[in-house]
């Protein structure tokens, strides 16, 4: 099997990952939901509490298993963590418990820590002489994020339609598959030693860059907690008990949720797309003040979307929306592309990854925990009003960052 094949194999098996996941958080968000409406005692604060636990394992898991992968091959901690991923999402719906609910999402979260920290250390190592692949794969590797948000939200969706409780072990399934193209897909990896691979760990906590990307990073992904959580899907399927138009929108179809995931997730991924062409032509600094300001702007067209009773006036909302979605979805290939050419490919390069996904995994927390306490009192404006607060702080912190500065090292290799 080629280098190229391999590396196909990779993001396709990260890709079967992602939408495992995303399956898996709105089948909980749908499950749960579906709970409350027969007589549960199940609120938004637990949904948020939920999401923020496997954040939490995964923000525990991350940095061991980002120094793991540079003292041995990673293809074994990859492929155990999804196998790990296919137990917990099976275990989830076999209860009612509260007790096994955490428990399931804190596996899962672990397993999602054995994979994305060696996956981009390995991508990173495997595209070190060819920057122009690593730009593409890098764009790849987000896209399959993308599809994981789209396909894995479809696909939750229609299997609780079809299955109901049964749909999680059918998500597990997919699991299993991404076990094995994860496996394939890093065949021929390396890991540094045990020694190197601690002394990279304190060389990337040095790196000027992780450190003045550090802060904006925590903000955006407390944004993703807040959103791509399971309180999201709880809002939008329980019965409404607001005015607000998104609350309870979907309480009577509830498999639609996925169907307005794919929606997002192709907005997005289009505006990725154009990124790719745009990144190379402007500074980070610049490109991830561009994202931080059309947040601001999408807050302001969620803001409106829920409180207009017009049917019109929402498709218009709706449609400058999704312009600024495109162009917000421009921050994590900037990111990525800004760590991977200070880093490189040295022993490190999965302790780097893994302290960059330990602030997505905080931030995440942080957004699932702001999701719980505002969801209950605001509902959908609650995540608006957290997302506001965290993309003006997000944009105070990326002036900090220096124009140019990780290029200007990646050329320096």
């Amino acid at each position: 099997m080629d280098a190229t094949v391999r590396l196909i194999f990779a993001l396709l098996g990260n890709a079967l990952q992602r939408i495992a996941a995303g399956a898996s958080a709105v089948l909980i968000g749908l499950y749960l939901a579906h709970l409350a409406n027969h007589g549960s005692p199940i609120s938004a604060a637990l949904v948020g509490t939920l999401g923020a636990i496997s954040f939490g394992a995964e923000l525990v898991g991350a940095v061991p298993m980002g120094i793991a992968s540079d003292a041995v091959a990673p293809h074994a901690l990859m492929t155990a963590g999804s196998l790990l991923g296919a137990a917990a999402t099976q275990l989830f719906g076999m209860s009612g418990l509260v007790a096994i609910f955490f428990l399931s999402r804190s596996l899962e979260g672990l397993g999602a820590a054995a994979v994305a920290p060696p996956l981009l250390a390995h991508l990173t190592d495997v595209t070190e002489h060819n920057a122009p692949l690593r730009a593409k794969v890098m764009s790849y590797f987000e896209l399959s994020l993308l599809a994981g948000l789209a396909l894995g939200g479809l696909l939750g969706g229609q299997l609780w339609h079809w299955l109901g409780s049964r749909a999680f072990a059918a998500v597990a399934l997919v699991y299993v598959l991404s076990a094995g193209f994860l496996y394939f897909g890093a065949v021929g990896s390396h890991g540094h030693g045990s020694s190197q691979a601690i002394a990279g760990f304190f060389r990337a906590l040095r790196e000027p860059s992780l450190q003045r990307l550090a802060p904006a990073w925590l903000c955006v992904n407390t944004i993703v907690g807040l959103w791509l959580g399971p309180t999201l899907t709880f809002l939008l399927t329980r019965a409404p008990q607001t005015h607000q138009f998104l609350d309870g929108v979907f309480a009577e179809h509830p498999e639609r949720v996925g169907w307005v995931l794919l929606g997002y997730s192709l907005i997005f991924g289009a505006g990725v797309t154009a990124w790719s062409f745009v990144l190379p032509r402007i500074s980070v600094q610049r490109a991830l003040r561009i994202t931080l300001i059309a947040m601001l702007f999408v807050c302001g067209e969620f803001f409106l979307l829920d409180h207009t009773e017009s049917g019109k006036a929402r498709w218009i909302i709706g449609a400058v929306t999704a312009l600024s979605i495109m162009v917000e979805s421009g921050f994590t290939p900037a990111a990525l592309a800004l760590l991977a050419g200070a880093i490189g490919a040295q022993a490190g390069r999965g302790a780097a990854m893994g302290i960059y996904s330990v602030l997505l995994s905080v931030g995440a927390i942080l957004g699932s925990l702001i999701a719980a306490a505002t969801a209950d009192r605001f509902a959908v404006d609650g995540l608006i009003y957290g997302t506001l607060v965290m993309a003006v702080t997000a944009l105070a912190f990326v002036r900090r960052i220096e124009p140019g500065a990780a290029v200007a090292k990646a050329e320096k290799r």
